[in-house]
């Protein structure tokens, strides 16, 4: 299953503070993980959290397993990532 390879949908709650997104980017760029969309939201009037989605390209499981346990390991990250895996269904 490690060397599966997908796109994955991402959705993370973390704390809206400066360098917080750059530290997930970075995880994702340090393990070659391409970032197809990504949407972060205001938070919600007095939350000091933020919802991130993040749509990334196709990658490897394992190196997906890596950067997700990088990401929850993160002190700005509240609850574990969600992960969803993206199937493009090719019609003729």
């Amino acid at each position: 299953m490690s060397e599966v390879e997908t796109a994955y949908y991402l959705r993370l709650q973390a704390q809206d503070r400066p360098g917080v997104l750059a530290d997930i980017t970075r995880i994702l760029a340090d393990r070659d993980i391409s970032i197809e969309a990504l949407v972060q939201k205001e938070p919600a009037p007095g939350a000091s959290d933020v919802p991130i989605i993040l749509l990334t390209y196709e990658v490897q499981e394992k190196w997906m397993n890596e950067a997700i346990a990088a990401i929850e390991a993160l002190d700005a990250i509240y609850a574990p990532v969600m992960r969803i895996r993206l199937e493009h269904l090719g019609f003729d």
